[in-house]
């Protein structure tokens, strides 16, 4: 890996603090429920990755499964989270629509931070990301996953983080910030090995 782009994955950007994501309001606060793994998340994921490919076509340069549901063994919120990399995210007429035609609706837009939009699915739950290539959150979100996969000391203290991070929250925002000490020590770990 160049030393240009390992800087630009080991260095995490905030997105401008003036800047409202939500499409169509805060989401409501719900309660975070932790499952053990299940292999029906990878069945999942192959399914709609399928119907997201037939409907964008060459529009789709990339999709990947990550975060916690695409991690043999460790426990995850029951939502599938997928990567999509398309040329332009800032483009949106030309993917929204193809997704709005498979139930996905736009719920969050960061234009501030990568270019980042999230579509959610209600059945089955997903949260779809769209990046532009190269771009250093989805390389993270790959490095997490793969690390996560082939580290089980890190896997096991993950979920331990998890497990405590759901006590006590009122919505997904609260409960990532409180097992994100956990996250950036074992991303400090992956960025060493790189």
């Amino acid at each position: 890996m160049n030393q240009d782009l390992k800087q630009k994955i080991s260095t995490f950007e905030e997105g401008s603090p003036d800047e409202n994501p939500w499409v169509n309001g805060k989401p409501t606060p719900s309660v975070i429920t932790i499952e053990p793994y299940n292999k029906l998340w990878v069945t999942l994921f192959n399914q709609q990755k399928e119907q997201i490919i037939q409907k964008l076509k060459d529009k789709c340069l990339a999709i990947e499964h990550i975060g916690s549901t695409a991690v043999p063994e460790l426990n995850a919120k029951p939502i599938i989270d997928i990567d999509l990399i398309v040329a332009d995210p800032a483009d949106e007429p030309s993917y929204i629509p193809w997704l709005n035609q498979l139930g996905y609706k736009l719920t969050v837009r960061e234009p501030s931070w990568y270019q980042h939009r999230m579509l959610k699915l209600e059945t089955p739950n997903v949260n779809l990301h769209v990046f532009a290539p190269n771009c250093p959150e989805h390389l993270r979100h790959i490095l997490f996953r793969d690390w996560l996969i082939n580290h089980k000391e890190d896997r096991e203290l993950y979920i331990d983080a998890k497990l405590s991070a759901k006590e006590d929250v009122e919505n997904v925002h609260q409960y990532n910030q409180k097992k994100d000490h956990i996250v950036k020590m074992i991303y400090q770990r992956i960025f060493d090995s790189l």
